[in-house]
């Protein structure tokens, strides 16, 4: 099975968006313990630290993606964001480098680490 990838911001966004749903359903699940306030408050402060952790997130990638380098996909002709060596087009999943040793290679998101051995 192939493994499936996105763009790097793509995947910081899901996850920040992910924290606001999870801090909704703690706290909802809160509601349940509506006889317990200690309880219920728990569940609630949770909730709302998964969503201040959301916030968070979201200003950091904010911060990445003006680091970012914007070019535009050869394959579909839209401008993107390249975070780190090689990253994939936020619309196409166009596997895309900024590092002419790279050109040519299989997509590998390994090769964004500082460790990393080329092949």
């Amino acid at each position: 099975m192939a493994k499936k990838y996105s763009s790097k911001i793509n995947k910081i966004r899901t996850f920040a968006l992910s924290l606001i749903f999870i801090g909704f359903v703690v706290m909802y699940g809160g509601i349940f313990f509506r006889e317990n306030f200690l309880v219920m408050t728990i569940f609630m402060l949770l909730g709302l630290v998964c969503i201040v952790a959301s916030t968070v997130v979201y200003f950091w990638i904010g911060l990445l993606s003006t680091r970012a380098v914007q070019v535009v996909c050869p394959n579909c002709g839209k401008p993107t964001k390249v975070l780190g060596r090689v990253d994939m087009c936020m619309y196409c999943n166009e596997p895309l480098t900024l590092d002419a040793s790279l050109e040519g290679k299989e997509f590998d998101e390994k090769y964004n680490q500082k460790k990393s051995i080329d092949s």
